[in-house]
């Protein structure tokens, strides 16, 4: 039975809620609970995600996020807050940091030292060790992927953010005149471009004999 990408994405999603939880204190909870946690986390990220995306196509009409693409995203679900608007910071002539500071005092505070520790951090200014290389031990990543890829084969998961990215291929066309989505696309704007610089006809004899006639009454 093969497992759809929504079902991937949930189970992948399901040890960091765990750690969450853990790191909160809880130590146990029903699976009922867990799935409307894993499922909330997830519309979460998503509407973060869309948010970004949007303002990144918004700002340099591209989706490669930039800092600012995602800091905007952050407000607009309320992750940064309180902050000003760009016509208010340009009135007073300085840039509004206080929801960016609450955000990153709220992420290295001491409220959220346990999670870090569970994460794999090292105090609040260390870099993330390679768990690989410090432990020996495989990442519940690479574990959750050779579980549900039992074939060995890396290609399931390519074009996807668990594999490779894929590689783009020409798309070829049969039975026409064009080879490719390429080659049909330049045609139409070659033809598109040639009806633009055609001229416009000269009018005919009888619309410029028309031209200075009177109206007839209706």
């Amino acid at each position: 039975m093969t497992m759809s990408s929504k079902a991937i994405y949930a189970s992948l999603l399901r040890p960091p809620v765990l750690h969450i939880l853990r790191a909160a204190g809880f130590h146990a909870t029903k699976p009922a609970v867990l799935d409307t946690l894993v499922d909330l986390t997830a519309r979460y990220l998503s509407l973060l995600a869309s948010n970004a995306a949007a303002h990144a196509q918004g700002n340099h009409h591209d989706l490669i996020l930039t800092v600012t693409d995602i800091r905007m995203a952050l407000q607009d679900v309320g992750a940064i807050w309180p902050q000003k608007s760009a016509m208010e910071e340009d009135l007073m002539g300085e840039e509004d940091m206080r929801g960016f500071d609450n955000f990153l005092n709220w992420m290295m505070g001491d409220e959220h030292r346990e999670i870090r520790r569970v994460a794999g951090w090292i105090g609040t200014e260390a870099p993330l060790p390679d768990i690989d290389e410090s432990t020996g031990r495989e990442d519940f990543l690479t574990a959750l992927k050779r579980k549900h890829n039992k074939t060995g084969e890396s290609s399931r998961f390519q074009g996807t953010v668990l594999g490779t990215t894929a590689e783009e291929k020409p798309i070829l066309i049969e039975g026409g005149p064009v080879e490719s989505l390429q080659d049909w696309g330049r045609r139409l704007r070659k033809t598109s471009a040639e009806d633009n610089t055609t001229p416009s006809r000269e009018p005919s004899s009888v619309l410029t004999s028309c031209t200075g006639s009177p109206l007839t009454p209706i």
